[in-house]
């Protein structure tokens, strides 16, 4: 709530994304070890845009996406963070601006990560709490004992206070307290101490709902065995029931399904809950694969054959598809990847085997095919433009156009998940004519330099390379474009590059290096292939406010560049702090989110 008030109070005051990015970044220096994000939703997105980190992390993390649905969300994500998710509810006052969200609405997810080291530091300042409360009284009786003090209290409680340091610097959670000094008051102190950790242990590693041990009780379960089989238990179509029945006859039917595996599976134990309508059996007994499969199938009958009531009138009856995996590597992943395919072919159970892992990726590898020739029919394949500022004025002088692919829900997805499929589809030329003449026709009236990404590949391609020239031919904008070549490591055909170079530049074309600085041999490049630009790679720049050695690499780059008459860019340039560093070391252009994200429209800072 912090948090949420005062970026709201930023938001009363009319500060834009980049200036409530400031405080979200000032939030999280306060504590170096406490991470603060902040992740807009779908209705905030359909009103001020989307932002890609945020469509990413609705996508891909399961506890933002329950967040968006309004529950907040406590994740002890493993052993050494805690993640707290806050869903940011419309109120009426919050409609002024968000004129298409309703009070309830969800405008954005607040994720909060802290690591528990520092809760085990505050369960230690209670311990230290006991303990000198325990000093002042004994000084007191020190009075009337006197001699007999040190033996029969100091003691005993040094002896309490070692045994308490000792659990808390281990960070066990199944050790205990054990002192034997015969004395009521430390037994008592001993008592709710020990207490206080079965209680903390319990919470970590049991689901509160059906109280069987959880996926992080498993995933430690599963490091200590070895050649074992695992059983993951998916409940068929069990959000039908949430739906139809509510939510809570389907906490109640998890639970009495809970209790019913118990029944049917003979070590109790070795039963967990992962998530939602999901469990496993870990099986350490010695058996042979094919007395697993029989009991696997047994499983499946008896889940089959079982009704559950809903209230003394009614009763439903659940099926399950089962994976399987056994052996001691990766056993949580390849029993889902099982009971993925189980599901898919309709079968009861599945055995995990390699070939399943080799399926799942050509499953994949299809879809995206699927999905890539599909956008290239809907024209859906698009530039969007980052801005490149001049250090010195912070003003835009050109722009860097970036490939995105539309997807079915109007969203942007990068080149990252499918450029190098399109490579192996033969796709990958048809993209670059694409962006080419996209951005070509773009800054055709635009008073901008426009850098587009081209490969050697690219170059060497003599469909690319005619069309290139065609372009250059019928447009007459050859002196707005830079061609920033990529993957310039270890070019093998360097004269055909040259060639090329050298052919451009007659029409005005200026030439950038991409990533600079990733291998010694670009330097030698440099000097032979006629640059007018090279772009310092990200990697450096990122964290080169605080980074000696990025700071060293970086003005040896552009000494070394201002020698040769070349210009630099710095990329990656995502705040303040890294923008005027870059500044000090005199690097002449910088790019990032700093001065603005990949965008379909082109705009001043």
């Amino acid at each position: 709530m912090l948090v949420f008030e005062a970026l709201y109070s930023a938001m009363q005051r009319g500060w834009t994304k980049d200036d409530l990015e400031e405080i979200i970044s000032r939030l999280n220096s306060v504590d170096e070890h406490m991470k603060v994000n902040v992740y807009r939703s779908e209705t905030v997105v359909g009103l001020f845009g989307e932002i890609e980190k945020d469509k990413l992390a609705r996508e891909s993390n399961q506890d933002i996406a329950k967040a968006m649905n309004g529950e907040e969300v406590l994740n002890i994500s493993d052993s050494e963070f805690i993640e707290y998710y806050f869903p940011v509810i419309a109120k009426n006052n919050c409609l002024k601006c968000h004129t298409n969200a309703h009070v309830g609405d969800v405008l954005g997810v607040i994720d909060v990560s802290y690591p528990i080291d520092d809760l085990k530091i505050s369960l230690t300042e209670m311990i230290n709490f006991f303990i000198i409360f325990i000093v002042i009284f004994s000084f007191a009786v020190f009075i009337a004992i006197f001699i007999e003090l040190n033996q029969y209290l100091i003691k005993p409680i040094k002896n309490f206070s070692n045994v308490i340091k000792m659990i808390t610097t281990s960070q066990d959670m199944t050790k205990r307290v054990e002192v034997n000094d015969n004395i009521e008051e430390i037994d008592s102190i001993k008592d709710i101490f020990n207490s206080m950790l079965d209680s903390i242990e319990h919470q970590f590693y049991f689901d509160s709902l059906t109280e069987l041990e959880n996926r992080r009780k498993l995933t430690e379960k599963l490091e200590e065995n070895k050649n074992v089989f695992l059983m993951i238990i998916n409940i068929d179509g069990f959000q039908e029931i949430n739906d139809l029945y509510g939510d809570h006859v389907g906490d109640i039917i998890l639970k009495d399904f809970a209790h019913y595996l118990q029944e049917i599976i003979p070590v109790k134990e070795g039963i967990y809950r992962l998530h939602s309508d999901e469990f496993a059996h870990l099986c350490t007994r010695g058996m042979e694969l094919n007395e697993f499969k029989i009991f696997a199938a047994y499983v499946s009958e008896k889940i089959a054959q079982k009704s559950f009531n809903i209230d003394d009138k009614s009763e439903v009856s659940l099926s399950a598809t089962i994976g399987i995996s056994y052996g001691s590597e990766q056993l949580l992943m390849n029993a889902d990847i099982a009971l993925k395919l189980a599901k898919k072919s309709k079968k009861n159970f599945l055995i995990y085997d390699d070939t399943m892992a080799m399926a799942k990726e050509y499953e994949k590898n299809f879809e995206w095919t699927k999905r890539l020739k599909k956008a290239i029919e809907e024209d859906k394949i698009i530039p969007v433009f980052q801005p490149i500022v001049d250090t010195k004025t912070e003003k835009i002088v050109k722009y860097e156009a970036l490939m995105r692919m539309i997807d079915d829900k109007g969203g942007l997805i990068a080149p990252v998940h499918f450029l190098e499929l399109a490579k192996k589809n033969k796709l990958y030329h048809q993209l670059t004519k694409i962006i080419i003449d996209k951005t070509f026709k773009r800054f055709e009236n635009l008073p901008y330099l426009v850098s587009i990404n081209i490969s050697v590949e690219d170059i060497l391609n003599k469909e690319i390379h005619h069309f290139i020239f065609s372009k250059l031919e019928e447009s007459s904008i050859g002196n707005k474009i830079v061609f920033e070549i990529i993957e310039s490591e270890g070019i093998e055909n360097f004269d055909q590059v040259l060639e090329f170079i050298d052919s451009v530049k007659k029409y005005g074309v200026k030439i950038s290096i991409d990533d600079f600085g990733t291998g010694y041999s670009n330097f030698e490049y440099l000097m032979k292939l006629k640059v007018d630009y090279i772009k310092i790679d990200g990697s450096m720049i990122k964290n080169i406010d605080n980074d000696q050695n990025s700071q060293i690499i970086t003005k040896s780059i552009v000494n070394f560049a201002k020698s040769m008459n070349i210009k630099t860019v710095a990329e990656f340039v995502h705040s303040k702090n890294v923008f005027e560093k870059v500044k000090e070391l005199d690097v002449d252009f910088s790019q990032g989110y700093y001065f603005g994200e990949p965008s379909s429209t082109i705009r001043d800072v």
